[in-house]
């Protein structure tokens, strides 16, 4: 599988401190990989560091074969990345349909653009009733539901995608999970950060593991799953 992106011994961080140490990692077009690691490993600063929020001190990132360093994250979107962080972060006085407008800012394509709004309404028709209400009124998990289609709607090449259960109920968890994996069977890449480990690991093709800003594990997700290692740190086992 040709890699999408490619990260290559990178390090990254906040002033003077590497929180990322030579971290290597790739995702291939169409293939969904899971980051699994405890809280302060540095999984948020790669995909800040991917996305180009985060500036790399070390090594290179390549999306689609080209060098991102040098990008502005706006140009990194144009090109095909988008980035649904934790916390949500939508616009809270813009109403669910403008804040899904927003995500198709780069597109020019009026009637996909319309066609791909009618697929999130039946994908999550909690959104479609409330398509005129403002963003910040929806509850957690509907908003949750509205940042990961925000971000879906700029049709990207890649997904950055962080935390996307956390702080769900189950119900509504499993509607994200189900809306990712679709997306992903139609060919969207992603790289996934999520607290769940079990859940990364059952939807991803393949996956690492971040501890203290180090890349540990990797390999197929099924066979990290059955690590005793793993299971014992992030699976409860």
């Amino acid at each position: 599988m040709s890699a999408l992106l490619a990260v290559q011994e990178v390090s990254a961080g906040y002033g003077p401190i590497d929180v990322l140490k030579n971290v290597s990692l790739e995702v291939g077009e169409g293939e969904m990989v899971a980051l699994i690691g405890a809280n302060g490993a540095g999984k948020s600063t790669l995909l800040l560091c991917i996305s180009r929020c985060v500036r790399q001190t070390s090594g290179e990132i390549l999306f689609a074969g080209r060098i991102t360093a040098g990008l502005r994250p706006h140009e990194l979107a144009r090109s095909g990345v988008a980035h649904a962080p934790e916390g949500r972060r939508i616009f809270p006085r813009l109403t669910v349909a403008e804040n899904l407008e927003l995500g198709a800012y780069s597109r020019r394509d009026r009637a996909g653009i319309a066609r791909d709004m009618q697929s999130v309404y039946e994908m999550f028709p909690v959104l479609a009733e409330r398509r005129r209400q403002a963003g910040g009124t929806l509850s957690g998990g509907e908003q949750q539901m509205l940042a990961l289609s925000r971000a879906w709607m700029a049709r990207p090449r890649l997904l950055l995608l962080d935390e996307p259960s956390l702080g769900l109920a189950p119900l509504i968890a499993s509607q994200v999970f189900e809306a990712l994996a679709l997306w992903n069977r139609g060919g969207l890449a992603v790289l996934l950060v999520e607290q769940n480990a079990r859940q990364a690991l059952s939807l991803a093709r393949r996956a690492y593991v971040l501890e203290q800003g180090v890349v540990t594990h990797s390999g197929p997700a099924d066979k990290l799953a059955d690590d005793p290692r793993v299971q014992q740190a992030y699976l409860g086992a």
